[in-house]
């Protein structure tokens, strides 16, 4: 299969100037918001029932990146997330493990050690995170230190105002270092923040411009900000996806982030994979979720199939 940097080689011309660059990214079609946002909302509509709806909450517990990202995370904190990774439902072992524990760089150690064996990933926001806003040099040395800990995954950040100045090749040159020192040692997720892109025009040349760096993956959201993951950003995002594959033959990853707390909307989002991209997509190599309370209310629907009733408050542990 053709690899991230087949499609780096692919776009050597492109990528050659910032006046390329430009001219490139400014090239895209424009995005038909309206249409967009009816699309998002119409595949939103779809009604999954029984045995489809069982293994659409496996499948979206397999798909998460259980995540904490706060300043008052300890060791204590972090192994708690991760056995909760490891084992979903305690009293239910054929319940799936999730994707991946999310955490800062220098929890990265605690978060390996607790899931050692168990096959779910580490992975670690780096590079200033959230902000994005420090020299490249800090950004590699975090990069560096997050994967010397044990991270399979690394989550960056582009520098948004960069971007929104216009000055497209430097953020482009940021995430290709980056992904030069991942290396073959850990996959890149490249996080955009929707939300303060302003227009889905940006989010669709933020895409481009991280996929032809190199991205494995395309992100929506640190969830630090207001408005995270959409329906519709997540929609633009999955077509860019397909768009560049029928371009170039390489699959990149989309994760949705932030914002998505409960089955119904995380179903949503399923369907939009499917009804874009395909069944390719389907699978937490290519697909994620940025979340940390949807995962208690996917096991408590879960445990409703499973048993005809919801359970008590204490079902499922507090994060």
């Amino acid at each position: 299969m053709p690899t991230t940097a087949t499609a780096a080689h692919a776009f050597a011309d492109v990528t050659a100037s910032d006046s390329t660059l430009r001219r490139f990214l400014h090239g895209l079609p424009g995005v038909d918001a309206v249409g967009l946002e009816a699309r998002a909302a119409s595949l939103g509509t779809r009604s999954i029932k029984t045995t489809a709806k069982a293994y659409a909450i496996d499948l979206a517990i397999s798909m998460i990146d259980l995540t904490t990202l706060e300043g008052a995370d300890t060791p204590g904190k972090v192994r708690a997330l991760a056995a909760k990774a490891v084992h979903p439902d305690p009293t239910d072992r054929a319940t799936p493990t999730t994707a991946a524990v999310c955490v800062y760089p220098d929890m990265v150690a605690t978060a390996k050690a607790a899931v050692a064996g168990s096959g779910v990933k580490v992975a670690s926001v780096a590079t200033a995170f959230p902000a994005g806003r420090a020299a490249l040099p800090v950004k590699l040395a975090d990069t560096a230190d997050a994967i010397a800990a044990g991270a399979d995954e690394i989550d960056m950040v582009i520098d948004r105002g960069a971007f929104l100045a216009g000055h497209y090749l430097k953020v482009y040159e940021q995430i290709a270092a980056i992904k030069a020192e991942c290396g073959d040692r850990a996959r890149l997720k490249v996080i955009f923040e929707t939300g303060e892109l302003s227009t889905y025009d940006n989010i669709r040349r933020a895409s481009w411009l991280g996929m032809m760096a190199g991205a494995d993956f395309i992100k929506t959201s640190t969830g630090k900000v207001a408005v995270n993951a959409t329906p519709a950003n997540t929609l633009l995002m999955l077509e860019a996806v397909r768009d560049f594959r029928a371009q170039t033959g390489v699959q990149i990853g989309v994760k949705p982030a932030g914002g998505i707390r409960n089955t119904k909307e995380a179903i949503k989002f399923l369907v939009l994979v499917n009804e874009t991209v395909g069944e390719d997509w389907l699978d937490n190599h290519w697909f994620r979720f940025g979340a940390s309370s949807l995962l208690n209310d996917l096991l408590m629907q879960r445990q409703k199939l499973a048993t005809g009733r919801y359970s008590g408050p204490d079902y499922v542990t507090v994060d």
